[in-house]
């Protein structure tokens, strides 16, 4: 797969899940280093800053994307072309290493969580909180699972497609049945796509309506998320953007004088959140930014 290849799947939401945006763009960067033309080390660099750019346009909901970028950008040399096609594939190699040993201890302690006999509810679809599930499957839990479809793409579709595949009983509910899907739920798992610094999560459109239920129901509501998915940007005052998808994934054709709103993302109050369950464990989110800040200093600067 080439590099303008994986800039549109990310773009047409054929790579889904923070996590996956995250890996496949530092993935692309070995592509443009494979399919640059490039004569000197400075055009090279051009060449890979250009790359930098357009996919943080990709997706501006993505600080696991932007984070895991500027990371690898950050220790790039300035001269010598093998100076720098060596660093690059270290660091991405280094980074996609750390997801997958941070997603080990994701999965454990999500999978902790789950009980026999429970019924788990998630909305939109997370590869974390799939790999918890069928890792508590594997485990030999039973449990079952209700899950809403997330229009207007319906990736909640894919959720309950893998869990059914791994023979995890799952039923699916349309969004505006959320208050049936949780009401006999006893925990909620849901991904994150960003936090901020006041310990805000940002999940697809739903989630603080599910992140509401769950407190009038005293159903635990957690987030399962990498903590690079952190945004740095939020120290200095800034808002987490919120995508605005085009309305035509609403509705194709609707009727003159209609106007459309079509927000893919929303932001959960710290209060409704139980706890993030991280590669770090599992934090209250004051303490999760804190344990952050232990972690991984460079953020912060």
């Amino acid at each position: 797969m080439g590099y303008k290849q994986i800039v549109n799947d990310i773009i047409s939401l054929k790579i889904q899940g923070a996590e996956n945006v995250a890996k496949e763009a530092v993935k692309s960067l070995v592509c443009v280093v494979d399919e640059s033309k490039a004569k000197t080390s400075k055009d090279l660099l051009k060449e890979l800053h250009a790359a930098k750019d357009e996919l943080f346009a990709t997706r501006p909901t993505e600080p696991c994307m932007r984070n895991a970028l500027e990371y690898i950008f950050a220790h790039l040399p300035k001269h010598k072309e093998s100076d720098i096609v060596r660093t690059l594939i270290e660091r991405v190699n280094g980074v996609l290493k750390d997801f997958a040993d941070s997603n080990k201890k994701i999965i454990e302690f999500g999978a902790n969580k789950i009980k026999n006999g429970m019924v788990i509810y998630t909305h939109c679809h997370s590869s974390t909180v799939v790999k918890i599930l069928l890792e508590a499957k594997r485990q030999g839990k039973r449990f079952e699972v209700h899950n809403t479809e997330t229009r207007p793409l319906f990736q909640g579709r894919k959720t309950a497609t893998e869990l059914a595949a791994a023979g995890i009983p799952v039923t699916l509910y349309v969004d505006s049945a959320m208050r049936l899907a949780l009401r006999k739920a006893d925990l909620a798992l849901i991904g994150a796509d960003a936090v901020s610094t006041e310990g805000k999560v940002i999940n697809k459109i739903g989630s603080e309506l599910a992140a509401q239920i769950c407190t009038n129901f005293d159903v635990p509501f957690y987030c399962c998320t990498n903590s690079w998915k952190f945004d740095p940007k939020t120290l200095f005052g800034f808002d987490e953007k919120i995508e605005m998808r085009h309305r035509k994934e609403v509705w194709d054709k609707p009727s003159k004088g209609i106007g459309i709103n079509n927000y893919a993302f929303e932001s959960v109050d710290s209060v409704l959140i139980t706890g993030i369950i991280s590669e770090l464990g599992i934090y209250k989110s004051s303490v999760f930014i804190e344990e952050l800040r232990r972690a991984y200093p460079w953020m912060f600067n």
